[in-house]
């Protein structure tokens, strides 16, 4: 069984795979490049990918192959259908990354209440020793105690960082897409917001969720923080909310284009935290992707179907 991994970087950076390669013949690529992909297929039974694309002109150009095991949750970038037709199975890995990202998604909270690394830079720089003071604070630190945060949605990372906030004696009001006892419509809960984190999945019912209207729903002064996807928001439309003042910070692990383009406008907005789309990717949470990956390849290959996501 020819097993080829077409972008190994970041996922499996530093990881022993030696369980990969005892499940057959492995080839590791950091990257694959569209030109590199129909020479890397050709042979290939067993397909491992992160963010490379899958199209039908892919499935055309590998005959041999049989499985495709993406690793992240998220399996958009194969064409399921395609791979179906094409007799290929397809599967994900969920839940892997629940701990790291509900942790990431916290830690933005808490930066953007105590500007702990703004703070830390400052000292470093010499700012205490110029302002001859014993305490001193850059920003307004704000008290999370009390304080009403909105969880736009509760699956497996919103309620856990609920949990989090809780314990830190936040409200938390969870919205989900069918409302049941003890979630909350956006209409419901926005108003009552102190702070919004988004933890929903990308679907058409999503993409541009955070617009015009949705904040318009917000007092002023509400933070906001985006660890879902970052199509979720109108990035130009909380630029312009935090060059305004109504929103009072926001915070982001992922962006609309990954990399970021030079114009985007969260790049230049006052009182805003970016960080490069990591909060999955501690060492614990990349271990479990790969065990998980190689669990996936394993009930294949014993004709055990296993998070198998094809439509």
């Amino acid at each position: 069984m020819k097993i080829i991994v077409l972008d190994a970087s970041p996922a499996l950076t530093g990881l022993d795979l030696t369980e990969l390669e005892r499940l057959g013949e492995l080839t590791v690529h950091a990257h694959t490049t569209p030109g590199e992909l129909p020479v890397r297929l050709a042979d290939a039974n067993v397909v491992v990918l992160n963010k490379v694309r899958l199209s039908v002109e892919a499935f055309a150009a590998a005959p041999a192959l049989k499985l495709v095991t993406v690793l992240a949750t998220g399996h958009d970038v194969v064409d399921g259908v395609a791979a179906r037709a094409a007799g290929v199975t397809l599967c994900n890995v969920a839940g892997y990354s629940t701990a790291s990202t509900a942790q990431h998604a916290v830690a933005l909270l808490l930066e953007l209440s105590n500007q702990v690394g703004r703070h830390a830079a400052s000292v470093a720089a010499g700012a205490w020793q110029t302002r001859g003071i014993w305490s001193w604070a850059e920003t307004p630190l704000v008290e999370l105690a009390g304080k009403t945060l909105v969880v736009v949605g509760y699956g497996a990372i919103g309620s856990r960082i609920g949990q989090v906030a809780e314990a830190l004696g936040m409200r938390v009001l969870p919205v989900t897409k069918t409302q049941r006892a003890g979630t909350y419509s956006l209409e419901q809960a926005l108003p009552q917001a102190d702070v919004v984190l988004l933890q929903c999945p990308l679907t058409s019912a999503t993409h541009g969720l955070v617009n015009a209207a949705f904040l318009a729903m917000l007092r002023p002064g509400v933070m906001l923080i985006n660890c879902a996807r970052g199509p979720v928001v109108d990035e130009a439309v909380v630029a312009a909310a935090l060059h305004s003042g109504h929103l009072a910070g926001f915070a982001a692990d992922v962006l609309s284009t990954e990399p970021p383009t030079a114009d985007n406008p969260l790049l230049s907005a006052p009182n805003t935290l970016i960080t490069p789309h990591n909060a999955w990717a501690t060492g614990a949470s990349r271990e479990r992707l790969l065990a998980e990956t190689c669990a996936n390849i394993r009930a294949f290959r014993d004709g055990v179907a296993r998070n198998v996501v094809n439509p």
